[in-house]
């Protein structure tokens, strides 16, 4: 009788995860370091996604909505 792959048990294989890059978020010039804002739920070191018309926390789901420009 054949195992199939659901009966097989044992180690999963590894897989390497690509590590945080959150030294993206950071800029300095001089004697100021300039940051990309925080979520103010979760506190410094969870950082908000610029999307198109907001900024997103992907952690707690906090959204923060761009103004509307005037298009005349």
């Amino acid at each position: 009788m054949a195992k199939s792959n659901k009966d097989k048990k044992g180690k999963k294989k590894h897989v390497n995860k690509p590590s945080s890059k959150k030294y993206k978020h950071y800029t300095i010039t001089g004697d100021v370091v300039k940051r990309k804002p925080h979520c103010p739920r979760c506190g410094p070191g969870v950082f908000l996604a610029d999307r198109e018309n907001r900024m997103h926390c992907g952690k707690c789901h906090y959204t923060e909505f761009k103004g509307k420009e005037d298009k005349r």
